[in-house]
């Protein structure tokens, strides 16, 4: 415990914008307490040189990642760090008794052969990563639990699981015609100089990447075939829009049952999501906004059905630094802890 009784926290890799978000909801939230603050390039400083704006509240430093020391002082580890690091890292934590909640694709993989194919790396921790709980708590709430080691959804997966996972729980699509076309802020690459997140770049500006090979494809084909019990491939298109935060995923499939109208769906999808809290479907007619999302860690999603094209349209707009990232982390962290999970989470957008 902390010194105030709360369970203590610690970040490996704070420095960049999801760990950024985490420091600001650890800030707020009342069981949390952040103790210690890990990195490698930024070590030594202390964290208002990389952020003044949090200096007030905050007088951690960053210090060198020293495994040991993190055990000794954190009940609970989030590991906000680039794929492939967090995996040399988890095993000694969990070893030492922390709960650890990684940020990066490394434990989102029931099989790891296809996280070394989409990433490259070779991997020899694959007992430790078969007990590990994909972090997408509408779907695993009972798992997470009682779990010690989360990897947590990817922002788009966890837009684009949520439109499609009670299509495909209930059978209502054609599996094979699902087409994910996701659009997300500039925040979702990360605090890196890249020429194409320059301004003048990025601005005025729609441009689609990873097309056809995104690595978030493979994770979402995983937790769709396991709604829908059998192998399911989907068509994932992400495209960089100029805004700093908001993903919208659009969903497209073919109904099975083409007498299913719109108002049939949004009573399915409100049965589906009854016990979650931090999924919003719109009433009929109305579609989501990525600003409404903004700053709040929840998920609009609005339904639409063409029975021109006997095709269902669902829209999903979280905001992908919170519900995509670091605020879904802490919505993990709850259930793991036996709270509530909406506990110290925001659920009023910035708005405009």
């Amino acid at each position: 415990m902390g010194d105030s009784g709360r369970i203590s926290v610690g970040i490996v890799g704070a420095s960049g914008y999801g760990g950024v978000q985490l420091v600001r909801l650890l800030q707020d939230h009342p069981k949390l307490e952040l103790v210690y603050m890990g990195g490698d390039s930024s070590a030594g400083k202390p964290y208002s040189d990389l952020y003044p704006h949090v200096g007030p509240q905050l007088s951690l430093m960053i210090e060198p990642i020293d495994l040991d020391k993190i055990a000794e002082c954190c009940q609970v580890v989030f590991l906000s760090l680039p794929n492939g690091l967090a995996c040399d890292m988890a095993p000694t934590l969990l070893a030492k008794g922390c709960k650890v909640l990684d940020l990066s694709a490394d434990y989102r993989f029931t099989d790891l052969s296809t996280y070394e194919t989409w990433y490259g790396k070779t991997r020899n921790d694959r007992e430790l990563a078969e007990t590990a709980v994909y972090g997408l708590p509408e779907l695993y709430r009972e798992q997470l639990a009682g779990a010690q080691l989360v990897g947590c959804a990817g922002c788009h997966c966890t837009a684009s699981l949520l439109a499609l996972s009670p299509l495909l729980k209930q059978g209502l699509i054609v599996s094979e015609t699902a087409i994910i076309d996701s659009k997300t802020g500039l925040s979702g690459a990360g605090r890196k100089a890249a020429v194409n997140m320059l301004l003048a770049e990025a601005d005025q500006s729609v441009a689609a990447y990873g097309v056809a090979r995104h690595r978030h494809t493979p994770e979402i084909e995983q937790v769709c075939s396991e709604l829908a019990g059998h192998e399911v491939m989907v068509q994932f298109t992400p495209h960089l829009i100029p805004m700093v935060r908001g993903i919208l995923s659009t969903v497209y499939a073919t109904l099975r049952d083409p007498g299913l109208v719109r108002d049939d769906l949004i009573t399915i999808f409100n049965a589906f999501y009854r016990n979650s809290p931090w999924v919003r479907v719109l009433p009929s007619g109305i579609f989501p906004q990525t600003k409404w999302a903004s700053g709040t860690n929840l998920c609009y999603i609005g339904i639409e059905t063409d029975p021109r094209t006997d095709r269902v349209i669902v829209m999903s707009a979280i905001d992908n630094l919170i519900k995509g990232q670091a605020g879904q982390a802490i919505q993990c962290l709850n259930i793991m802890m036996g709270w509530a999970e909406t506990l110290g989470l925001p659920s009023l957008s910035f708005y405009p």
